[in-house]
């Protein structure tokens, strides 16, 4: 059973454009911080960050001249992170919507709605501790 392993050696020329590629990214991810995308900052800043990634792992990691199963296995593991990361900035998008809270307890409200109709209070469920 004997595998040819050779190993890919990768142009200059290909390693410096990529490295240029990344410092561009690098300096767009520190400009866009300064910049206010109100809801779009996190997934610009993640869609950066996996571009990096990919330039990182497919180049200087070889896996674009490596066995096929192994970019698959890359790309399911990618998918499956990205569906995760995507649940949790929905669920923290909508953390702060409180509009339809109020301060007032549940019974503050029974008996401003008791005050409201006209009748007196209940005061059953008021309990003090003497001492």
């Amino acid at each position: 059973m004997s595998q040819d392993h050779g190993h890919h050696i990768v142009p200059v020329k290909m390693l410096l454009a990529v490295i240029g590629i990344l410092v561009f990214l690098t300096i767009l991810t520190v400009a866009l911080a300064q910049v206010e995308l109100g809801i779009f900052e996190v997934p610009v800043a993640l869609s950066i960050a996996l571009t990096k990634a990919g330039f990182v792992v497919m180049i200087f990691m070889a896996l674009k001249w490596d066995n096929k199963v192994n970019a698959t296995i890359l790309a399911v593991g990618v998918l499956c992170v990205l569906i995760f990361i995507s649940f949790i900035l929905i669920d923290t998008e909508f953390r702060g919507d409180l509009s339809n809270t109020t301060e007032a307890t549940i019974m503050d409200e029974q008996r401003m709605e008791q005050t409201l109709d006209g009748r007196e209070p209940d005061r059953s469920d008021i309990s003090f501790n003497r001492q």
